[in-house]
This record gives C-alpha cells, structure tokens and sequence, in this order.
C-alpha cells in the first residue's frame, strides 16, 4: 500500500510539473473569476505592498515572509497568556465579501484540540488553512497550498502538527506490527510511514519524535518537491516552517 501511495504521489507530482505553464499562465484569470487578488504569478513583496495597498481586502495582511513569521509567532503568544484578541464579524465582513489575502498559510491536522485560528489568535481572512489527519502531503492538499501562494500570494507556510496525534500513532502500530487499517486509513499510515521509520527511538518519546519527524519531512517536500512552492521559495518570495502545537500549554515550537 505504501509503494501504491508513493507511484501516486511521483505520478502526481509529474503532472504538475507538466501543466505548470499552463497554471501561471491561467492564474491572473482565474483569480478574476473568483473574486481574488489579482496580482499575477510573477511579484516581489514590495511591489505587493504598493500596488495593492489600498485595494486588498485586508491591507495588514501584505507582509514579507519573516513580518508574517513574526506576526503568527505573536498571536501563539498573546493565545497562551490568556490575551487573545475579542473576535467581531462585523469588524471584517464587508472587506471580506470582495475577496481574501491571508498572510500564513498553515497546513494542519484534523484533530478537534488544535485550532489554528484560535493558538494563532486570527480572525477570518487571516490564515488560508488545509487539514487532514496527520499533517501531511497530498495529492490535494499540495494543490491547495499552490492555490495559496500562486494566487493569494500568502508569504509564509507552517506545517502545524501536535502532541499524541493519533494518525500519528496509527503508522507506528502499522510499521511495528504490521497492522492493515480498513478503507482509506490506510493510505494515511502508510504516508507516515516514512516518518516513522527514520527514527530509531524506541523510548517513551518516540510518538513526539516521530510526530516532529513526520513536520520536518513535510517542510522539506514543500520546500524542494513541489514546482510551483519551489520556484518561490528559491527566489524567498515565500517561507515555510515547521511546527509543533503542545497541548498542555497551548505553545507553537518551532522546529523546522
């Protein structure tokens, strides 16, 4: 199942490769189409902050890689020492109907207990958000997070996993006992996997181990393994980084 997982993957990745022209060349229209930001595929973050200043939905939220870095860094700060900001609707409602510009992009789990939203202590419009079980590459989500910086030009990734992930858990039983899960869960242990097996602690922190591991694996493939995300990431027009939601603390480590 893992080798059925990763032919899907290279296949997939092929094509992107092969209709990538086609993808920036369609991008300026298709952003018309949905009401977006229309910036084009080609931009330098100054020239965002001057030509759209005045016209995007949400105007602080045209920053550089790093100030968005900052910026997220903080709100996980404000969140853990009980400060977050009162959300109001009203606030953003009407700047919002026109289109969207967040600023971070964050690649999540599923899981109930971890909210970007809420540890990042954003409101709506902020945080372009793709979230499965695990916290890892697809097919669909990497398409998504192309969308993201391709079109909304979002400057910064974060790869966002958590304690006692239980998709996390699941590829460890399945590596250890070879365990086969029913339907398409499968196909989720069997992409963390490869986490799974590059570390060889076998001590009671093995499950974080693992879980950063898997962060850090996602980070890498987003950074060098992806056409779109690799072109703008090697002329630093975006970051991407890694990190770990603790859920005792509510505290965002940055690891990768």
């Amino acid at each position: 199942m893992h080798k059925e997982f990763d032919s899907n993957e290279n296949t997939a990745r092929h094509e992107l490769n092969t209709n990538r022209r086609v993808f920036l060349r369609n991008s300026a229209a298709f952003t018309m189409g949905l009401g977006m930001l229309h910036t084009g595929v080609s931009w330098a973050n100054t020239e965002v902050a001057t030509t759209h200043s005045s016209t995007s939905p949400k105007p602080e939220n045209i920053l550089t890689p790093d100030e968005a870095f900052d910026r997220l860094m903080q709100g996980n700060k404000r969140y853990v020492n009980g400060k977050s900001m009162p959300l109001d609707f009203h606030d953003v409602e009407r700047s919002l109907v026109s289109g969207q510009n967040p600023y971070a992009t964050i690649l999540g789990c599923s899981d109930s207990r971890v909210s970007p939203e809420h540890c990042f202590d954003e409101a709506h419009g902020d945080l372009f958000i793709v979230r499965g079980a695990g916290n890892y590459l697809t097919n669909d989500n990497i398409a998504s997070i192309e969308y993201a910086v391709a079109v909304l030009k979002t400057p910064l990734i974060m790869v966002l996993g958590h304690e006692s992930c239980g998709a996390v858990k699941a590829a460890i039983e399945a590596v250890d006992t070879h365990k086969d899960f029913p339907g398409h869960i499968q196909l989720l242990a069997s992409a963390i996997a490869p986490a799974v097996r590059a570390v060889s602690d076998t001590s009671s922190s093995r499950l974080i181990n693992v879980t950063k591991a898997n962060i850090i694996r996602n980070v890498e493939n987003l950074r060098v393994k992806t056409p779109i995300i690799d072109s703008y990431h090697d002329e630093k027009k975006i970051r991407v980084v890694g990190g770990l939601y603790h859920l005792k603390t509510g505290i965002v480590e940055v690891i990768a």
